[in-house]
């Protein structure tokens, strides 16, 4: 059998492509490549240019291939951009889902993994983890888009016969331990992404949106995760579903945050040099601090993270962002 991943030419797409050959399994990539590269596509993975919403090609893919399992990762992710573009957020994120899960349905396909996200819960009320247990408030669109997806994938699959795992995470970094992949898109926002760029001079300053919220040192707060965890923690999903388990909603986090200037801190003592920080106004959509509570995911996906270290994160970032410059040099 064979898994499709979606978004497979994306940062965490393109990771899991890796981990899933790395395990063994047959792969086949759908991605229309707005945001995501050929060349970041595992070579080994078949490769489909398109949308998941056109129906008519994924019909084919499934045809063309014996697919038990999608790994779904496309959709848009940048949080302030969702504010000023809900209706384009419920498009991409939430209707163009809503199609690739009529089309699993039709083909038959039993297995599901959902990439969600800790913007699912919006600001808990206590700054501790958060468990799934929590009320699901999500403040921006973005949360929103994903939320209303995890409630059709949950509905699916009390009607038809069909199991999803959806993972709720927040800010994910680093790069493949091997070197394969890593984030390589210009236009990323993530915190660590932007600093390792900044770092290296290939930005002129980042900067730091909001200095005044309920926190220690008034930065925002999130859990940050290795992406090679992360994509694991998908594998696990997926080898759980196909021996009998259920459908699961989990956090994938590793239980602790760090603030925005703890990070560029961090990313400062690991590239050895300082760098260009400028400060304005919060924006739009961000909660004060997301902290997932792993457990439920630990507990049922057996899944033991290996590279919970923000300076082993920073550096794997650091070196994939070195070489994405040589890479474009000779390019």
């Amino acid at each position: 059998m064979a898994v499709l991943v979606t978004g497979g030419g994306g940062y965490i797409g393109s990771h899991m492509v890796w981990a899933l050959l790395d395990a063994g399994e047959d792969v086949v990539v759908i991605d229309r490549l707005s945001t995501g590269f050929r060349w970041a596509i595992a070579p080994e993975a078949r490769f489909y240019e398109g949308d998941i919403a056109d129906q008519a090609l994924l019909a084919t893919i499934f045809a063309d291939n014996a697919i038990d399992a999608i790994i779904h990762f496309a959709g848009s992710i940048v949080v302030p951009d969702s504010v000023a573009d809900p209706l384009g957020y419920y498009e991409n994120n939430t209707v163009k889902s809503r199609s690739l899960i009529e089309s699993a349905v039709k083909a038959g396909v039993p297995y599901f993994v959902f990439s969600s996200t800790a913007a699912v819960y919006g600001t808990p009320d206590v700054l501790e983890p958060v468990t799934e247990t929590v009320p699901l408030r999500p403040e921006s669109p973005y949360g929103s888009s994903k939320l209303m997806t995890e409630i059709m994938l949950r509905d699916t699959a009390a009607a038809h016969p069909f199991t999803y795992t959806a993972l709720r995470y927040f800010n994910v970094a680093g790069a493949d331990p091997k070197g394969r992949s890593g984030q390589s898109s210009a236009l990323a926002t993530h915190l660590i992404k932007v600093a390792c760029a900044t770092a290296l001079g290939k930005r002129e300053s980042m900067s730091v949106f909001g200095t005044d919220y309920p926190t220690p040192d008034g930065t925002c707060v999130r859990d940050y995760i290795h992406v090679w965890d992360l994509v694991q923690a998908h594998l696990k999903a997926l080898q759980r579903m196909r021996a009998g388990g259920g459908s699961l909603a989990a956090n994938c986090g590793y239980g602790h945050g760090f603030s925005v200037l703890e990070v560029l801190d961090t990313v400062k003592k690991v590239h050895g040099a300082d760098f260009p920080v400028n400060f304005a106004g919060r924006r739009a959509g961000d909660p004060a601090m997301i902290v997932a509570n792993p457990g439920l995911a630990r507990k049922e996906l057996n899944w033991e993270p290996e590279f919970d270290d923000l300076e082993r994160i920073v550096r794997s970032a650091l070196d994939w962002e070195d070489r994405l410059s040589r890479r474009n040099a000779v390019e």
